[in-house]
C-alpha cells in the first residue's frame, strides 16, 4: 500500500513539470504559427519574410513535438493514477499521435505546400496499412473498449467461456496492456488477445476456499 502511494506521489509530481512545461511550449508553438503565417512568405520577393517563416517552421516543429510529448505525458499520468497503466499507455499514444499530425498540417499550411497529393498518397498508405496491420489494431482498439467498460480489474478471479479457448475455465487476471489480457490458469499463464478476449463471455466468481483440514480423532 505504502509502495503504490510513493508511485501515486512521483507520478504526480511528474505530472505537474509535464504541464509547466506543455503549457508555455503550446503557446510558443501557437505564436510561430501564427508570426510565420502573418509575416512570412516562402514565395516572396524579399528575403525577410522567407526567413521569417522559415524560423517560425523550426519553433513551430522543435515547440510543437515537445509540447505533444509532454501533453501526451501529462495525461497518461492523469489515466494511469486513476485507472490501470495500460489505459494511460494508450492515451499517451492516441494524444502523440494526434498531436504530431496537427504538426505536419500545420507546418504545410505553414510552408505553403500543396496537400492535395500528400492526402492522396496518405490515404493509399492508410490502407495498405491498415491492411497489413488489421489484426494488431484491434487488439488496440479492444483495449480501449475492455479499460472502458471494465468487465474484469487485474488481479481478479473470472470464468471465461469461449469456444476459441477451449471451452470454459478460470483464471485469474494479472494485467492488461494494449494487446493482451496476462491472465493465470490452472496450467500456467496465459497470453490472450485483447480482440479474442471481447469476444469471451467473462465474469467474476468467488476465490476458492481452502477446505479445513481434518482433525486427528484423539
Amino acid at each position: 500500500m505504502q509502495h503504490r502511494q510513493k508511485t501515486i506521489e512521483v507520478i504526480t509530481r511528474a505530472r505537474k513539470n509535464d504541464w509547466k512545461i506543455a503549457v508555455p511550449t503550446g503557446l510558443v508553438t501557437a505564436a510561430a504559427l501564427v508570426v510565420g503565417s502573418t509575416l512570412g512568405s516562402v514565395h516572396g520577393p524579399a528575403l525577410r519574410p522567407r526567413v521569417v517563416v522559415w524560423v517560425c517552421a523550426v519553433a513551430l516543429v522543435v515547440f510543437g513535438v515537445i509540447a505533444t510529448r509532454r501533453v501526451s505525458a501529462g495525461l497518461g499520468h492523469l489515466v494511469t493514477t486513476r485507472t490501470i497503466a495500460a489505459a494511460g499507455a494508450a492515451v499517451r499514444l492516441v494524444t502523440t499521435g494526434v498531436g504530431y499530425l496537427i504538426i505536419i498540417c500545420a507546418e504545410l499550411a505553414l510552408l505553403d505546400v500543396s496537400v492535395d497529393h500528400l492526402l492522396v498518397g496518405a490515404g493509399l498508405a492508410g490502407i495498405v496499412l491498415g491492411i497489413a496491420a488489421q489484426q494488431s489494431l484491434g487488439n488496440v482498439f479492444a483495449s480501449v473498449v475492455l479499460l472502458l467498460a471494465k468487465p474484469f480489474s487485474v488481479g481478479e478471479r473470472i470464468r471465461i467461456r469461449s469456444g476459441a479457448l477451449g471451452g470454459i475455465f478460470d483464471a485469474t487476471v494479472m494485467g492488461v496492456s494494449l494487446t493482451y489480457v496476462t491472465v493465470h490458469t490452472d496450467d500456467g499463464i496465459l497470453k490472450i488477445p485483447n480482440s479474442v478476449m471481447l469476444a469471451t463471455a467473462a465474469g467474476p466468481i468467488a476465490a476458492p476456499q481452502e477446505k479445513p483440514k481434518d482433525q486427528p480423532v484423539p
